[in-house]
């Protein structure tokens, strides 16, 4: 571009409250960054691993638990291959603070998981042992634990019966991925619902979820339908969907991750926006006699209205992707750290899209007005000082 000398010139004319607003800039979009990439590794799409998988919850609440006696219909129904259940068991390690997903899970679980890659023989110890547990190898090496060892799980919902909340487990087995985007799952620990039904002192026959493998992935809508028609109009309806939206469904437990990173979001955009625009207009305000020489020299008034908001748009952008650069640098270091629960290489595609997208819009909002303003301006008056 032949004027962007001039641009470049005009955005620096006051190098401390350019660096300054830019910094603000930094600051919003690398917020931006790493926020917007947690809602996309939570709302990414399943493995195509599990597309033949369903999930079957209450239609009520995924807390709310239904009845053992639902196994022999959901196998029976036409497309079903194979079924098991889990229950959520919320206890913690120690400390409230380490927290992992725990289950107490049916016979045949790791069936339906043929891409958890484990031991047979570690497999077979665990279904000879009633108090066995099964974990992730993130979750073992997060602890130390090592096969043989005892976890000494403790209940935060359900007790065992003698009103202990002591779940002693033994560590029969670990399992790995081989798919890096799906570590998350070797933070978990799986036990024997058997195990957990008889010892727990409150729900005994009931299980969270059951698990459906299908004999054919193009039937899943028809077998969903099948499977909720049996607890219809029940005290126990379900509610069948894919194991994809099942496990967003369970992080919504916990927060909504989209209305959140939409919120606050919202709050910075809305403060970038009252900084820059105030910044542009002074800007602008400043140099009304060096646009009036412009104008004079034969600039039009379409020019003079493209060159600010090609600064205002400049000004948005460069600080925008720093700061989504910084956090590509950081976001790899964050996911790290969470022993892969959140499984972020670098910033989603999906994410610089919308970044950029948002630099532009906020770059041609908050110039608007002073570029109107600039656009509109009289040469005489504006010599003159009026």
């Amino acid at each position: 571009m032949k004027y962007f000398s001039l641009i470049w010139s005009a955005l620096f004319r006051s190098k401390t409250r350019t660096l300054l607003t830019l910094l603000s800039v930094v600051a919003a979009f690398l917020l931006f960054g790493l926020l917007d990439s947690v809602r996309v590794a939570f709302n990414s799409g399943g493995s195509v691993a599990g597309a033949d998988r369903l999930v079957v919850a209450s239609r009520l609440s995924i807390t709310q638990m239904l009845p053992y006696s639902l196994l022999t219909r959901i196998e029976s129904t036409s497309g079903v291959k194979k079924t098991t259940y889990a229950a959520w068991f919320g206890g913690i390690y120690k400390d409230p603070k380490n927290f992992f997903p725990n289950f107490s899970v049916g016979p045949g679980y790791l069936d339906m998981y043929p891409e958890y890659i484990i031991d047979p023989a570690q497999v077979k110890a665990w279904e000879a042992d009633r108090t066995g547990a099964i974990v992730g190898e993130n979750l073992a090496k997060r602890f130390g634990w090592k096969v043989g060892d005892t976890i000494p799980l403790q209940a935060t919902i359900f007790p065992q019966k003698d009103g202990s909340n002591a779940w002693p487990l033994t560590l029969r087995g670990t399992f790995k991925l081989a798919d890096s985007k799906r570590k998350g799952e070797e933070n978990q620990l799986l036990f024997h619902w058997k195990y957990f039904d008889e010892a727990n002192q409150y729900v005994n026959g009931q299980i969270g979820w059951y698990m459906v493998k299908l004999d054919n992935v193009d039937h899943a809508t028809r077998v969903a339908r099948a499977i909720d028609a049996i607890s219809a109009n029940s005290a126990h309806e379900t509610k069948t969907q894919t194991e994809q939206a099942f496990n967003q469904s369970f992080a919504k437990q916990f927060a909504d991750i989209g209305l959140i990173v939409t919120a606050i979001m919202g709050a910075v955009f809305f403060t970038l926006l009252l900084l820059t625009g105030n910044t542009m207009a002074q800007a602008v305000r400043e140099r009304i006699p060096e646009l009036a020489v412009l104008k004079t020299l034969g600039f039009t008034n379409g020019t003079v209205l493209v060159l600010v908001l090609v600064e205002s748009v400049l000004l948005i952008v460069l600080g925008g992707t720093l700061g989504m650069l910084i956090a590509t640098a950081i976001i790899p270091v964050l996911s790290a750290g969470t022993g892969g629960m959140l499984a972020l290489p670098t910033i989603p595609a999906q994410t610089w899209g919308l970044g950029l997208a948002l630099m532009v819009g906020i770059g041609l909002v908050v110039g608007a007005l002073p570029a109107t303003r600039a656009m509109r301006l009289k040469i005489v008056d504006a010599l003159a000082g009026r």
